[in-house]
């Protein structure tokens, strides 16, 4: 990675994407895809705490910037993701890219089946680029899906984020700068009425060397408008970074690689919880 750029590092992924998407229209076109949807019930719906503060855990088998952290052979992804309802998820997001996060799309499947039982949603996370694909999430189970802003085209993020919101599913878009979240603030403005279904996401990664950025998240922070949800994103590891991405006024924090490699994921995502919400309280009353 050390002598790519980020776009070509995007580029590779959304060309692979596409590749896979055709490869699945051409086995099940759109219209039977959405015949498949009417038929299948509501998923849970996001709900964020009052609290103050929620996780959208993550599972996935390998991080293209710390290699493997979980052998397929070794992860129940019904069980996993169970555990992180119980820990108190507000979702849970599963990667079905293959090639790069040992992701599928029947680990979707499998999670939303486990987590409808919670009444938790899950979210696809991919490198997406077509209505198509997102169809294809809520035909897995999938009550969201990730955009990646930098990745798309302004005509083909509208596409896809409308055909979410057709479907009732929540959308996070992912930044990486300002640019990006210009961006996004054009996308949401005229789609106010939807309300929590729309949520902006800071990833705080170098696209180049894909390691985290310190500080990144903090100051992007107070580009964020007030009035979406404000997701954190990698390079949440403990408790004390959850509090403290709490305190930059952030309302959830993605945490993947950290509650993969844990032993024990569920009292790591507890104290998440914990730490942030005591922060974001602490934090309200400073600014009374």
């Amino acid at each position: 990675m050390s002598a790519a750029t980020g776009a070509d590092f995007l580029a590779g992924m959304a060309a692979a994407s596409h590749l896979r998407c055709e490869a699945a229209r051409a086995q099940r076109s759109p219209a039977e895809l959405r015949a498949l949807i009417a038929g299948l019930p509501p998923t849970p719906k996001l709900s964020i705490s009052s609290a103050g503060f929620d996780l959208i855990a993550e599972c996935k088998l390998r991080s293209p910037a710390v290699g493997t952290l979980r052998a397929a052979a070794e992860v129940d992804v019904g069980a996993t993701v169970t555990r992180y309802a119980d820990a108190g998820a507000a979702a849970v997001s599963v990667l079905t890219e293959p090639d790069r996060f040992d992701g599928a799309l029947e680990h979707l499947e499998r999670a939303a089946v486990a987590l409808a039982l919670r009444g938790v949603p899950a979210m696809r996370k991919d490198f997406l680029v077509d209505p198509y694909q997102v169809l294809e999430a809520r035909a897995a189970g999938a009550a969201g899906v990730l955009l990646i802003l930098r990745m798309l085209e302004r005509g083909a993020l509208e596409a896809m984020l409308d055909t979410a919101l057709e479907q009732n599913m929540f959308v996070l878009l992912e930044a990486f700068d300002a640019a990006d979240v210009d961006v996004a603030l054009r996308l949401l403005a005229p789609r106010k009425a939807a309300g929590n279904l729309l949520l902006l996401g800071v990833n705080c990664r170098d696209l180049v060397t894909l390691q985290v950025v310190p500080g990144r998240l903090e100051a992007m922070a107070a580009q964020l408008p007030h009035n979406v949800l404000r997701v954190a994103e990698s390079g949440v590891e403990s408790a004390e970074d959850a509090a403290r991405l709490a305190t930059a006024g952030y309302d959830l924090a993605l945490v993947g690689s950290a509650l993969m490699r844990d032993g024990h994921p569920v009292t790591l995502a507890a104290a998440m919880l914990d730490a942030a919400r005591r922060a974001r309280g602490h934090r309200a009353r400073l600014v009374r």
